[in-house]
C-alpha cells in the first residue's frame, strides 16, 4: 500500500456507542421547524410543540398574494383570446378588471359562508374555484346576451360574428341539459 492509499476500517464498539449517545441527545433537543402562516411569513416552533399541537398546514384562507394572483389570472382570461373569449367574445381591460375583481370577491364571501369546523381547507377551497368558474362564465355569458339584445333592439345594425356565436350558444346552453364535473 502506498501513503497516498488508506483504508477505512470498520468503527469500532465504542465508536458507535457514541454515535448513539449522539443521535440520543439529538432526539431528545427540541427541533425547531418552520411553519408557514397565512400572510406569508414564517413562524418557527420546537419538535416538543409540534407533538403536543399537531402540525397542520392550512390552505384556507388563500393569502393576498393569492387572491390577487387569481384576480390577474380572471383579467387576463376576460380580456384576452381564449376558449372563453372564442365563444363569448372579450372584455375591454378596465371593465375585465373590476369583473374579475367582483367575481373573486363574491367567490371568496360563498366559500367563507359554506366552511364549516371540519372542512380541513381543501373542500372550502374547492368551493371557492367552483365559485369563481361558475360566476365568471356566468358574467360572460350575461355580458354576450346584453350586447346581443343592445344590437337587436338597434334593429338594422349587423351582429359581430362572435355576438352572432354568444347568442346561439348561450341560447342553445339553456335549452341543454347541464352537465357538471364532481
Amino acid at each position: 500500500m502506498t501513503e497516498s492509499e488508506s483504508t477505512i476500517a470498520p468503527p469500532t464498539p465504542e465508536m458507535e456507542s457514541e454515535y448513539q449517545d449522539q443521535d440520543h441527545e439529538q432526539q431528545q433537543q427540541p427541533n425547531p421547524t418552520k411553519k408557514p402562516t397565512n400572510n406569508g411569513n414564517t413562524t418557527t416552533t420546537t419538535a416538543a410543540a409540534a407533538n403536543t399541537n399537531t402540525l397542520a398546514f392550512s390552505i384556507w384562507p388563500p393569502t393576498q398574494r393569492t387572491r390577487d394572483a387569481v384576480v390577474a389570472r380572471l383579467v387576463e382570461t376576460l380580456s384576452t383570446q381564449s376558449i372563453l373569449s372564442k365563444r363569448y367574445g372579450t372584455l375591454p381591460s378596465d371593465e375585465a378588471s373590476s369583473a374579475a375583481r367582483l367575481i373573486e370577491e363574491e367567490a371568496f364571501s360563498a366559500a367563507a359562508a359554506s366552511a364549516s369546523a371540519e372542512d380541513d381547507g381543501i373542500e372550502i377551497l374547492q368551493v371557492y374555484s367552483r365559485e369563481i368558474s361558475r360566476r365568471m362564465l356566468d358574467t360572460v355569458k350575461n355580458r354576450a346576451s346584453s350586447a346581443a339584445s343592445s344590437v337587436d333592439d338597434a334593429g338594422a345594425a349587423p351582429q359581430t360574428p362572435s355576438l352572432e356565436a354568444a347568442s346561439a350558444t348561450a341560447a342553445s346552453e339553456d335549452n341543454s341539459p347541464a352537465v357538471t364535473e364532481s
